[in-house]
């Protein structure tokens, strides 16, 4: 479980959507730097409002520059779990709420930057519902504390591993 710890599971799908939107940024880094050269010989730095705005976009796609460089080189693409049915990233889990047998819900335990499948959720690994329900089996009950600081309890009724 350590490896899944530090690592994100992404299908290949996810994967290359990813790759691409960093590639873009990448390349776009020239057109950027070439806007914030133009505004900044306009004059005035204090008051070139078009200056900072380049600037602050800089520093916006730098920064999501390294977040995809550091998912993506953590990722474990495609790679399916062990079909145990055991929780862990990778799995398709439906859960049952406490008091609710017909309240089931089923989603993709992975990357948020997985997406949506269709009308399927994904919950991260890291999220209060994740971190709890990792390493359980069919018929174990797990409890994760909701935003509004109760607990919430549900049982584990089916993990799976995804078949995109």
């Amino acid at each position: 479980m350590s490896e899944s710890a530090t690592s994100t599971w992404l299908t290949q799908e996810a994967y290359d959507r990813l790759k691409g939107e960093m590639d873009g940024l990448i390349a776009n880094r020239p057109v950027i730097a070439a806007e914030i050269n133009a505004r900044r010989e306009e004059g005035d730095l204090k008051e070139n409002g078009g200056y900072h705005a380049a600037r602050e976009e800089q520093g916006k796609q730098e920064a999501r520059i390294r977040q995809l460089q550091e998912l993506l080189n953590q990722a474990q693409v495609g790679i399916s779990p062990a079909d145990d049915g055991t929780v862990e990233p990778g799995m398709v889990v439906t859960i049952s709420y406490d008091g609710d047998d017909d309240d089931r819900e089923t989603f993709l335990l992975g990357s948020r930057e997985e997406g949506a499948h269709g009308a399927m959720s994904v919950y991260s690994p890291q999220s209060p519902l994740g971190s709890a329900i990792l390493g359980a089996t069919p018929g174990e009950a797990r409890e994760y504390e909701l935003p509004n600081g109760k607990t919430q309890k549900v049982t584990i009724v089916e993990a799976k591993p995804f078949s995109g």
